[in-house]
């Protein structure tokens, strides 16, 4: 996914709702210079910017990777699978790049994001953590991935899984230079 497709749907936001870059970058608890670095870099945002900027918008998180209606029950069956949906950890290349797979792109009105993502592993940088509010569970498909929740350090393995509360600082990456697969559902409240 092209940070454009993010930057041109956060425009049509704003301008639906008539709402100033200022007032939006206030609401969501950024800076008005991250807003501007979202709106116009073609650098892929980070997650957690974008979750906060959905919430002040009144959006879920999937408004940004979706366009789609479906009312009913959403089936995600393995030989449809799409392209995906691809945040580096934070503003910032230091951390790994993942890329989302949505399994109910297609449902409207969803209270909950699940996704498989693909975790690659990054450089050796100093961790930048994000928080935002909602919950998160992780379970581990395939690898290992480490876990930084507040102050602990958590390593969890195929087959392992962790729930928690987004609001406090955390970072999930790939372990020793491997890439790693985790189930993920996001909820955020709107």
């Amino acid at each position: 996914m092209q940070n454009n497709i993010v930057a041109e749907k956060i425009q049509a936001l704003l301008s639906a709702k008539n709402m100033s870059v200022p007032e939006l970058a206030e609401r969501a608890g950024l800076t008005v210079a991250q807003i501007d670095f979202i709106l116009t870099s073609p650098v892929v945002p980070s997650l957690s910017p974008v979750i906060k900027i959905a919430r002040a918008l009144g959006v879920r998180l999937g408004t940004f990777l979706d366009d789609s209606d479906q009312l009913g029950p959403v089936v995600h069956r393995v030989t449809e699978q799409t392209a995906p949906a691809t945040f580096s950890s934070q503003l910032s290349d230091a951390n790994s790049h993942l890329d989302f797979f949505s399994l109910a792109g297609n449902k409207t009105g969803r209270h909950m994001e699940p996704f498989v993502i693909n975790i690659n592993p990054s450089k050796e940088h100093e961790p930048l953590l994000s928080s935002h509010e909602g919950e998160e569970f992780i379970y581990v498909l395939e690898g290992s991935v480490s876990v930084i929740y507040g102050k602990e350090s958590i390593v969890l393995n195929q087959g392992e899984s962790i729930y928690y509360d987004s609001i406090v600082d955390h970072l999930v990456s790939a372990v020793d230079g491997r890439p790693a697969k985790i189930l993920a559902v996001v909820y955020t409240p709107v």
